[in-house]
C-alpha cells in the first residue's frame, strides 16, 4: 500500500541511461545482440526513454564502439524514445546519417574534469557544443544536456553552486530542453540538492543524475523531488560509471527508484517484476550480481 508524501509530484519520468552509461565501463565486451535485447527487454518493462549508446570514439569508450549497428538492429517500440549520446559534430553527423531524433550532449561544471573529459577549457567547452545544438535542431533533433561534477570534484573538491548554475542555463539557452545535474562521483547530500535545484530558475526544465557511491542516491532523488523535479536518470541493476573519473561507482538503480516511487503512490508506467528479470538475466551475463538492493531481495523469491 502506498504512502504518499505532500509536495511531491503523482508522476515521474525515469530517464533510463543502462545501455549507455551502465554498459560503457564493462571490461568485457558485450555482443551488440546482446545489448539490443537489453534495450528491448527496458522497453517491455515500460520505460519511454532509453539512452541506447554514444557516438564517442571507440578509442576512449570500446565498449560502445558498435553504436551505428546496435541502432540498425533496434526493434524499435511506437512511443518509446531512443536518445544517444553525442560529443562532438563528428557524432551528431554519425547521428544523421542513421535516423537519430534524440541526442544528447555532456558538459562539465569543473574545469579540471573538462580538460580531461573533454580536452577543453570551462569556457571553451561551449565553443564545441554550440554547432551542434544549433545544427542538430536545424534538423529537427532534440537536445538534452548533461552536467558533471555538479556536486563535486575528485580533483577540485566540492563544487561552487554559481559555477553549476553558469553552465547549466548557458546549455539551456543553446536551446536543450533538459538538463541533468549529474553527482559523478556521488558525493552530493539532500541539502545539498535542494540549495542546488532551487538555484535555478525553474525546475520544469531540469532532471538529477545520481550515483551511489556513498549511499546518498535515494535520499538525494527525494529532495529533489520535494523540488518540483520530475524526470529522474536511472539505471536497470544500478550498473554503471565514468570512464574518466575512477571514483564514480554504480548509477542509481532504476529498480530501487521504482520500489520508493511506488511505496510514495508515484506513478512511472515500469513493471517492476520485468526490470529485476532483467536486471537477473544481465547479471548473469557478467558475471556478477546486481548491485541494487531491490534485485538482490526480489530476485531470491
Amino acid at each position: 500500500m502506498p504512502y504518499p508524501m505532500r509536495g511531491l509530484p503523482q508522476q515521474v519520468t525515469i530517464y533510463e541511461v543502462g545501455p549507455r552509461d551502465g554498459l560503457q565501463n564493462e571490461s568485457a565486451v558485450i555482443p551488440v545482440e546482446v545489448k539490443a535485447e537489453f534495450i528491448d527487454r527496458l522497453a517491455d518493462a515500460g520505460h519511454k526513454v532509453i539512452e541506447a549508446t554514444s557516438f564517442v570514439h571507440p578509442k576512449w569508450v570500446p565498449q560502445l564502439a558498435d553504436a551505428d549497428e546496435l541502432l540498425r538492429r533496434l526493434h524499435r517500440r511506437t512511443g518509446v524514445r531512443y536518445p544517444v549520446l553525442v560529443p562532438n559534430e563528428r557524432g551528431l553527423d554519425r547521428a544523421l546519417e542513421l535516423g537519430v531524433d534524440e541526442i544528447a550532449i555532456f558538459a562539465s561544471a569543473t574545469e579540471t574534469f573538462a580538460a580531461k573529459n573533454l580536452n577543453r577549457s570551462l569556457e571553451s567547452q561551449f565553443d564545441m557544443f554550440e554547432p551542434v545544438v544549433a545544427r542538430a535542431l536545424d534538423n529537427g533533433i532534440k537536445v538534452r544536456a548533461y552536467v558533471s561534477m555538479c556536486f563535486g570534484d575528485p580533483w577540485e573538491g566540492p563544487t561552487p553552486i554559481a559555477q553549476v548554475v553558469s553552465v547549466g542555463e548557458r546549455l539551456l539557452g543553446l536551446g536543450c530542453y533538459q538538463l541533468s545535474l549529474g553527482d559523478t562521483i556521488g558525493v552530493g547530500t539532500p541539502g545539498h540538492v535542494t540549495e542546488l535545484i532551487r538555484a535555478f530558475r525553474s525546475p520544469d526544465r531540469l532532471a538529477v543524475h545520481f550515483h551511489d557511491t556513498y549511499g546518498q542516491a535515494l535520499a538525494n532523488t527525494l529532495a529533489a523531488l520535494h523540488c518540483g523535479v520530475t524526470t529522474i536518470d536511472a539505471s536497470t541493476g544500478g550498473i554503471g560509471g565514468c570512464p574518466y573519473a575512477e571514483s564514480a561507482t554504480g548509477n542509481l538503480a532504476t529498480e530501487d527508484l521504482v520500489w520508493m516511487l511506488r511505496g510514495l503512490g508515484i506513478e512511472t508506467g515500469l513493471d517492476l517484476s520485468k526490470l529485476v528479470a532483467t536486471s537477473t538475466w544481465l547479471a548473469e551475463l557478467l558475471g556478477r550480481p546486481s548491485p541494487s538492493r531491490v534485485v538482490q531481495a526480489l530476485s531470491k523469491g
